[in-house]
């Protein structure tokens, strides 16, 4: 068995794998962009990791993930992805 099929075994319902596939490339664009290079942004290393691990949680079908509207973890992707003021988004940590 592969990796996809494993991982679409317990995907969330409802979200297909190629919306899996999106939000585990946008987890590792915030840990690339956010955690290894630190980029200036206001968000921390710290913060971007906790977004990178919902992006998972949402497609490992995850109860820390339950909480959480798949269409607005899909919308974020596709901003963290394309560098699209991701900010805007609710699931966005709040800059204090």
């Amino acid at each position: 068995m592969n990796g996809t099929e494993s991982r679409s075994r317990r995907a969330r319902p409802g979200v297909s794998d190629t919306y899996c596939a999106l939000l585990l490339q946008a987890a590792q664009v915030l840990r690339m962009r956010y955690v290894e290079t630190q980029r200036n942004t206001g968000l921390s290393a710290v913060e971007a990791e906790e977004l990178a691990y919902l992006f998972e949680r949402v497609v490992d079908n995850h109860p820390d993930g339950d909480q959480i509207d798949p269409a607005e973890a899909i919308a974020l992707a596709h901003r963290v992805l394309d560098d699209d003021h991701p900010e805007r988004s609710p699931l966005w940590p709040k800059v204090e």
